[in-house]
Order: structure tokens, then C-alpha cells, then sequence
């Protein structure tokens, strides 16, 4: 590749040609301020805060889009340099709603930082503001409009990332504003819920719809059973919140926290992920011997099944009827959990902890409910979670390690590998090798569904007589490829997909802490989150396959019967349909 020579302050850098002057002064420990830019995402140049002299040069230029060139000298710190960032960013403050000891995002606001970095202390330029909307009837999601600054990172991530593309820019000028089409909210648009633009937003224009007063008001009724279960990516992330680094585990500290903030039980998803695997693989087996609708595909990301509601409808029949872990789970507890302990469903109230923001929808489907009883109550992000750990006072870094209740606290590694892009295909195909070899096959690291690669496929001997052809795939975007090639008959001789709304999986969900852009430039919080799932697995549990969970054994000996049967059919399986098309 070809190079070129140039100088940033006084220093000389060669770097590949192509590269931006953002990009090259990172790499000698330079750190130039941006707003709008969001890697490989979102690099437009628009908020003027990375503006840098070349020397010679009459205008001020942004770093984000400018390749170096040999010979150029770049000065990121000059008197010119400062004070243009500076006006620049009184200026969007002048247009802020500026409540920020009260903002959801204080403390992790990228404005506020640069505010206190810039040595910004008061704002000027005061007078009339732009937007002042708020839209909170989505079940998942609240769009600020006074906190808005334009830097379009949501509508880039929407739509390029995500192919849902229900954010864009109207207005011109002063009037302009980031919003759904026509004004819209976001609840009468075809927005999938999966958050992506509230974990790329700067500051706190977007946010998740709050659940925490419900869970304290159930928590304090004493005529509830409040019980909580927690998915196996939350363990990932979680510890962010308390100042852990990026991937470490934190599943018995937050077992204990859990407990602490009053919840009478304290289970994990992980069990109803043992049990989807049950399920599933029950499930793929059938139509591979017996004829079924191939390519199978998972069901368990509530984004991806509002994507194919309305945009797929004709491969509907390619879904498993499997509902997610978060329900099966609440499902049981409902049912079997209650029955056991002479609780009556309705003094029930099952909150989900998750990494995902659609999951405060999907709880409330109607598809989603057995005998007209919701399978969980309330849906807690991850971020909501840390928030009411704080609210309580609980010293987290303090806990003691303690471990979920018994029975519905029991979890498999291959539950935990959920939560990271390929974790559900690779669970799958250990049962399954196991099932049709009628043996305990060691060699279960299927390496080649991991990564966090867009699209991944592989095929994967599980018998002498059977290979099974695999599709991995996660955000919105790799998701559409993946349909387009599926309605062109290109994946006829495909058994099984894995689609998963968010890039990377659910380590990567709208529900989970917030990284700011400045960081993802370099680390990739997919792969980070995903290391403590793997060690888990591999290190951490006692069982690493499915079927071999003790639990998982009990529950079908005393309850369920046999996988696909029909007390499981009427609590675990579900059947969805052609949803209206949302411009």
C-alpha cells in the first residue's frame, strides 16, 4: 500500500495513503475533538469540532474527511484552532436544553465532556431554540428534541447499519431537526426498537422509556412475588457502569446486588436459553428429517421479528415458533414455577434485566401471553438496571460473590454464549451433534460461527451422514443481504439461520452501557463484551451443553414431558404475522 510523509504539531508521521488526519493523529497520541463522527458509520464532518490548520492553508479544515498528504503540516492546537472549537461549541449549546444535572446522560454526556475539556463555562449566544418535542409513545424508546445536535449519528446508524432508515433530517437552516418522516413518532413509524441510535447518540436525545418505578412499586407490594431474571449479556456489560473494564464478568456480584434491591427470587435467562436449545433443536431436527420449511431461522431477537413482520412476511414460515429465552422463562415461572409454590400467576410479577431495549415490546404481544397472562411484566435495560443499583446505594465493587437461586438459576455455558453473535447456533449444534450421535462429542468449540463478522456461514459434519449448512448473521443491514439472498433461492440447501438485530449481537444491544465514540476508534465493544461469554463458557460453568443442564432435565422429567410436546407447544411456542408496513 502506498504511503505517504507529512507532520502533525512539529512531528513527522507516514502513514497509508487514504488515511484521515483524525485517524493518523490517534496514532501518535493526539486527541482531536469530534462530535458527529462515529467510526466507519458516520464520518461527515458536520460539527466542526475537529477543525485543524494546515499550515498554509486559508480555512480551517475537518479532520474526519481530510486524507493527509505528503508534505502537509497539520497544528491541531493553535490559537485559531481553539477558538473556532470553541465558538463552535458554544453555538450548540446555545440550541441545547442544558439540564444536564438532571440529563440521563450526565456524567456520560459527549457534549458535556468536551464542554468541560474546551473549558467551556458559559454560552453567550442565548435566544430562541429549535425543537422542543418530546416523543415518548413508542413502548421502547424517547426522542428528545431539545437535546438534539444535529450530528446525525442516529440517522446514520438507522439506516446504513440497521436498514430501517426511520430517522432522517428535514427542515433547513435554524429549523432544522432530526425526526421520523412527517413528524411522526417513532411509535407510528417502522422502527424495530433495537436502540442502536440511543447507545450511538452523544448525548441525551434518545433514551430508553424508563421501567424503574414499576419495578420499585412491585418490589413494594407486599402482595406481589417479585421475581427476577437476568440475560446472560447483561454480565457483560453491566460492570461498566461501576468502573470495571470493558468485558468483565460480573454475574455474582450483580446476583448479589439483585438480591439487595429486593426482588424475592433472583433467576437467570440463561435457564429459558437451555430450554430454547431443547426446543429449537427439537425443532430443526423435525424439518430436517421430516421435511420441514428450511431454512430454519432462530426467533429469539424481537427486532429482527418486527423486521420481518413488515418487511418479509412470505418467509414467516421459516421462523421458529420458539418464543425468546426472556419468555420461555417467564413462561415457566408463570406456570410451573407458580404451581410448585401454590402462587397464584396474577400476584406474579417476572422483570426481565436485558441488553435490549425492543424487549419492553415484545413483553407486551399479545402472541407473547398464555391464557391471556403476560409471560414477564417489566423489562429493565441494563443501563436501568446500574441506575437503581446507584439509586439504592449498594456499593457494587463491595459485593460478595453470590450465586442466582437454585433450579431457574441454573445455566448452562452454551446459555451464556447467547448473548454474542453465532453463541445461539453454536449452543444448537452441540445438542444436536450430541442427540444424533448418542454420544458426548468433545470437541464443541464451533469457532467458525464466532467473530463479528456481519455474515458468517459454515457447515458443520454432525454425523457421517449429515452436514448441517449454518448462516450467522447480526444487524440490520447484514440482515437484508441475508433475505435478499434467501428470496433469490440462493439459500435453498441452508438448514439453519441465526439473525440477530443488533450488530454483534446482544452484547452489543440498545439496552446496554453506553461507550462513547471517542473509545469505539479503538476497541471493537463487541469483541470485548464477547470475551467474557466465552470465558464463561469455557472456564466458569460446570456444564457447557444444553441438554447435560440438571435443571433442564428436571424441568421436562417433572413438568414440560418431552421437547415440541404439547404442554411445551402451549407455553414455549408462538406463531407471528404479516404486521402493516410503517413508511
Amino acid at each position: 500500500m502506498k504511503e505517504v510523509t507529512f507532520k502533525i504539531n512539529g512531528q513527522e508521521m507516514t502513514v497509508p495513503e487514504g488515511t484521515t488526519i483524525l485517524e493518523a493523529a490517534r496514532q501518535c497520541n493526539i486527541d482531536i475533538p469530534t462530535l458527529c463522527y462515529l467510526k466507519d458509520v458516520n464520518e461527515i464532518g458536520a460539527c466542526r469540532m475537529c477543525l485543524v490548520e494546515i499550515a498554509g492553508a486559508r480555512a480551517l479544515q475537518a479532520a474526519c474527511v481530510y486524507p493527509v498528504a505528503n508534505g502537509i503540516e497539520v497544528l491541531t492546537n493553535t490559537p485559531n484552532v481553539r477558538e473556532a472549537r470553541r465558538v463552535n461549541l458554544e453555538l450548540i449549546l446555545s440550541n441545547h436544553n442544558r439540564e444536564c444535572t438532571t440529563c440521563i446522560r450526565s456524567e456520560n454526556c459527549e457534549l458535556q465532556t468536551l464542554a468541560t475539556d474546551l473549558g467551556v463555562s458559559e454560552v453567550p449566544f442565548e435566544g430562541e431554540v429549535s425543537g422542543t418535542l418530546v416523543d415518548d409513545k413508542s413502548d421502547s424508546i424517547v426522542r428528545d428534541e431539545s437535546k438534539c445536535i444535529l450530528c446525525k449519528r442516529c440517522v446514520a446508524v438507522c439506516g446504513d447499519v440497521q436498514n430501517v432508515a426511520v430517522l432522517g433530517s428535514v427542515g433547513r437552516g435554524f429549523t432544522s431537526q432530526v425526526q421520523p418522516v412527517f413528524g411522526r413518532s417513532l411509535a407510528d413509524v417502522g422502527c424495530i426498537r433495537c436502540g442502536q441510535c440511543i447507545v450511538n447518540c452523544p448525548v441525551g436525545a434518545l433514551k430508553e422509556k424508563s421501567s424503574i418505578q414499576e419495578v420499585w412499586d412491585a418490589i413494594a407490594d407486599p402482595t406481589k412475588t417479585v421475581i427476577v431474571e437476568t440475560a446472560p449479556a447483561v454480565r457483560a456489560s453491566l460492570g461498566e457502569e461501576f468502573g470495571y473494564p470493558m468485558g468483565t464478568p460480573v454475574t455474582d456480584q450483580m446476583a448479589a446486588a439483585l438480591r439487595r434491591l429486593g426482588f424475592d427470587k433472583v433467576f437467570d435467562t440463561g435457564f429459558g436459553a437451555d430450554v430454547t436449545i431443547m426446543e429449537e433443536g427439537t425443532e430443526l431436527l423435525g424439518r430436517v428429517t421430516n421435511g420441514g420449511v428450511l431454512p430454519m431461522i432462530t426467533s429469539c431477537s424481537p427486532g429482527w421479528i418486527s423486521y420481518i413482520e413488515t418487511n418479509y412476511p412470505e418467509f414467516l414460515p421459516h421462523l421458529s415458533t420458539c418464543k425468546s429465552p426472556q419468555q420461555i422463562t417467564g413462561a415457566l415461572l408463570k406456570s410451573h414455577y407458580a404451581e410448585t409454590n401454590g402462587i397464584d400467576p396474577k400476584d406474579m410479577v417476572v422483570v426481565s434485566v436485558m441488553p435490549c431495549t425492543a424487549k419492553k415490546y415484545e413483553l407486551k404481544r399479545e402472541e407473547l401471553k398464555v391464557d391471556g397472562i403476560p409471560d414477564v411484566d417489566i423489562s429493565i435495560t441494563t443501563r436501568e438496571l446500574a441506575r437503581m443499583i446507584k439509586e439504592a446505594r449498594i456499593m457494587f465493587d463491595q459485593l460478595p460473590k453470590e450465586e442466582f437461586d437454585d433450579y431457574y438459576g441454573e445455566y448452562t455455558g452454551a446459555a451464556v454464549i447467547f448473548g454474542a453473535t453465532g453463541g445461539v447456533m453454536e449452543a444448537a449444534v452441540r445438542t444436536l451433534a450430541d442427540i444424533l450421535n448418542k454420544k458426548d462429542i468433545q470437541a464443541i468449540d464451533y469457532e467458525m460461527v464466532r467473530g463479528v463478522q456481519g455474515i458468517k456461514t459454515a457447515t458443520v459434519d454432525v454425523t457421517p451422514d449429515l452436514a448441517v449448512k449454518l448462516l450467522v448473521a447480526s444487524g440490520g443491514s447484514n440482515i437484508e443481504k441475508v433475505m435478499q439472498q434467501l428470496k433469490a433461492g440462493e439459500l435453498a440447501d441452508t438448514h439453519f439461520i441465526e439473525l440477530m438485530g443488533c450488530p454483534g449481537g446482544c452484547v452489543n444491544g440498545g439496552g446496554q452501557s453506553i461507550v462513547p465514540a471517542k473509545d469505539k476508534m479503538d476497541i471493537d465493544i463487541r469483541a470485548e463484551r464477547a470475551k467474557a461469554l466465552y470465558v464463561s463458557d469455557a472456564k466458569i460453568t460446570k456444564y457447557r451443553k444444553s441438554h447435560q443442564s440438571p435443571a433442564v432435565i428436571r424441568i421436562y422429567d417433572e413438568y414440560l414431558g418431552e421437547p415440541n410436546g404439547h404442554k411445551s407447544h402451549h407455553l414455549l411456542h408462538t406463531t407471528y404475522s404479516q404486521k402493516p408496513k410503517l413508511v
